[in-house]
């Protein structure tokens, strides 16, 4: 008996490399490992039915969009899952601007390459997932709509799953008459639009996700997320530091490429306001890393006083040899009575001197108490006058352009970390050259500090201990 002639081990490991790598291919919903801002985004559909990703070019947002989109119409949701999740087959649209740019764009990320057929199933829906497309008249390699199967399996049904693909162009009758558990737009939808999609998630309450860099500036779509921040929203900032396909000098290169008006935008996908903001300064320009404040810096506390809108405290220290102004915390929170705002801001410092607002003489209607006097009461080192320059002054003007004075000049700097007041900050400007007056409760705040840092102290207890240790070494 002749014994079967076994195959060459290298011929073995080589067939073996070339299954995985078409396994690979055609299922790289499988391998996807999202960055931390991705990762963000996608858990973020946990609690908002409306979510913005607002992110540079080429950072992976794209993808992001279209893997979520992916899982939906699959249901094969990773055991790093966090966000949304639909145990049942879904019908949802994508979309973009142009018919061109939905075919070349989100059906490339969901399908592969048009036109050729071997990259079919080499996107972000898995290849055996694939049933049926439906190809778009008129359009060479485009698609309508597509079939894909929702697998089985645990608690996940079995099923077919339908996406349809729109785009802008087609105006807001072709996002009409729908019932969606969920729409995916890539790249900035006029408003109109915007709302019709969201509308046809309203009797599922499925998601609505944006995936775009924000080059319109303030748009209303913008306004939507940023200034408005309607109950369900959220907003996902992603900048090219985030992404860890790029290296630091990579990085540092594509970012100096960019045109300096579209840089903040394009790199860190912070929208462009250009000659409305009020602000024109770059937010790298004025950010720097956090460090431990030495003892010797005068601090001081400002306040914005609010009840609807929060209330707002900014904590600024100052380097005198330098003169620089470093804004190194900051505190939001509305609809909380004098006592809760009053404990957050004395377990920053007890010591440390608050500056406050004109309107917190104005009596409060229960108690006929001014809301400085309440303030006092609750433990705060209240300065003994209002903001106010040393004049008496109070205007706003003057207040913005000695801020935007330092801003240039490098001598003021914010930590990376006072998120709260960095937001305010990308959507701080103006329209017709009046400055709007939304979502600016912790910039408010900061303009008074500065008008009143005359009054910042250093913690006199701090800075004897310290002088006594070196005294003693």
């Amino acid at each position: 008996m002749i014994a079967p002639q076994q195959e060459n081990p290298r011929l073995v490991l080589a067939k073996t490399i070339m299954e995985r790598a078409r396994r690979a291919r055609t299922n790289r919903l499988a391998y996807y490992r999202p960055y931390e801002k991705q990762l963000e985004f996608h858990a973020a559909g946990a609690k908002h039915r409306e979510r913005l990703f607002s992110a540079g070019n080429q950072l992976g947002k794209t993808f992001s969009g279209g893997a979520e989109t992916a899982l939906h119409l699959t249901g094969r949701y990773p055991d790093w899952w966090e966000g949304k999740v639909f145990n049942r087959p879904t019908v949802g649209w994508a979309a973009s601007v142009s018919g061109a740019s939905t075919r070349d764009g989100v059906q490339r990320i969901l399908f592969g390459r048009p036109g050729v057929d071997s990259e079919l199933g080499t996107a972000a829906i898995p290849k055996d997932a694939i049933k049926e497309i439906v190809r778009l008249p008129g359009m060479p390699n485009a698609y309508s709509s597509a079939v894909i199967r929702h697998g089985g399996g645990g608690d996940v049904q079995a099923g077919e799953s339908v996406l349809g693909f729109r785009n802008y162009e087609q105006g807001r009758e072709k996002f009409q008459v729908e019932t969606l558990d969920f729409v995916w737009l890539d790249e900035e939808p006029p408003i109109d639009i915007y709302m019709e999609a969201l509308t046809r998630t309203n009797t599922t309450m499925g998601p609505v996700y944006l995936t775009f860099t924000p080059l319109q500036g303030m748009s209303l779509t913008v306004m939507r997320f940023l200034i408005e921040q309607h109950d369900g929203t959220t907003v996902i900032f992603m900048g090219i530091y985030d992404a860890k396909h790029y290296s630091k000098e990579h990085a540092d290169a594509i970012v100096a490429s960019y045109p300096e008006h579209e840089r903040e935008a394009r790199a860190f996908g912070k929208p462009v306001l250009g000659s409305g903001a009020v602000f024109p300064i770059a937010e790298s320009e004025i950010t720097c890393v956090p460090f431990s404040i030495p003892d010797d810096w005068p601090r001081l506390c400002a306040m914005d006083l609010g009840w609807d809108h929060p209330t707002a405290g900014v904590w600024l220290a100052h380097n005198l040899e330098a003169d620089i102004v470093y804004l190194y915390d900051v505190y939001k929170r509305s609809k909380q009575v004098p006592a809760v705002h009053a404990s957050a801001i004395k377990a920053r410092g007890a010591w440390i001197p608050v500056a406050w607002p004109h309107d917190a003489l104005q009596k409060q209607k229960d108690t006929g108490v001014p809301m400085r006097d309440t303030y006092r009461a609750e433990g705060l080192n209240m300065l003994p006058e209002r903001m106010q320059f040393e004049d008496g002054s109070i205007g706003v003007e003057p207040g913005v352009q000695i801020m935007l004075n330092r801003m240039q000049t490098g001598r003021f700097k914010v930590f990376a970390n006072c998120e709260d007041w960095l937001k305010e900050y990308r959507i701080y400007h103006r329209k017709d050259g009046v400055i709007v007056k939304q979502m600016d409760d912790a910039i408010d705040a900061s303009r008074g500090g500065i008008m009143s840092l005359r009054y910042a102290k250093t913690n006199v207890v701090s800075t004897f201990k310290r002088h006594r240790e070196n005294w003693r070494a």
